[in-house]
């Protein structure tokens, strides 16, 4: 079934992955797509602005949508010590709360698209790692938030989520940019490697599609095996 497909937050690393992975592999050919980032896509949202919402929401107007992924997020690595109130309100803000509110606004478009819904996690939930209080909670949120909304959707929409290690993208750059600290990390992979953009680009083209059609309320770790199994150094 042709439709809209929206990713937001495509304007690099994963997103532009997934972006690039649903056009080769599984675009219909009455799909139409919508990209979106704060300096490039087809729409330019902050999630962190009612506005720049109100205009993204309106561009999309009644139109069902067929697939939705929210590739926006931060990481915020600090000792608690060091972290502020406001460090844990802007991570909220970024990785749950600007999901949130493009997801209440489009309820009716999803639903009647009977869409799949993709959002990002983070290793970092099920492991705990130190200096990870700040994004650990606000992935954590984004974890329970997503199980709730698929019992609440179902059967009309489902959602899963997708729990990365570590990525050599752009945001991660304050960890990979030092090639010791790179390869050290990597290391502690079971496939000794870091993540790239399009192992999780993959994960979530699949769950975007047809498919993947009878899962739902789930979270995907794609992460070298680094969550669930340990290997001898």
């Amino acid at each position: 079934m042709s439709g809209l497909v929206i990713i937001m937050g495509a304007n690099g690393g994963i997103g532009e992955s997934v972006a690039q992975i649903w056009a080769r592999d599984y675009a219909g050919a009455g799909d139409e797509v919508i990209t979106s980032g704060r300096a490039t896509g087809d729409v330019q949202v902050d999630v962190t602005n009612a506005d720049d919402i109100a205009k993204f929401l309106a561009h999309v107007g009644d139109r069902p949508v067929k697939a939705f992924v929210y590739a926006i997020g931060s990481i915020v690595l600090k000792p608690l010590k060091n972290a502020q109130d406001q460090d844990f309100l802007n991570a909220f803000d970024v990785n749950l709360l600007g999901a949130m509110r493009i997801l209440r606004g489009l309820e009716p478009n999803l639903k009647a698209g009977n869409a799949a819904v993709v959002l990002f996690s983070s290793i970092a939930v099920q492991q705990g790692f130190t200096n990870h209080t700040v994004i650990s909670a606000a992935k954590g949120a984004v974890e329970g938030f997503a199980k709730a909304l698929a019992a609440e959707w179902a059967p009309h929409v489902r959602v899963n989520v997708i729990a990365p290690s570590l990525t050599d993208t752009g945001i991660a750059k304050p960890l990979t940019s030092s090639p010791q600290m790179a390869q050290a990390i990597a290391n502690l992979h079971p496939i000794a490697r870091l993540g790239a953009a399009q192992d999780a680009g993959e994960a979530a083209a699949f769950l975007m599609s047809e498919k993947s059609a009878w899962i739902t309320g789930q979270v995907f770790h794609i992460d070298g095996g680094r969550s669930t199994l340990r290997v001898k150094g």
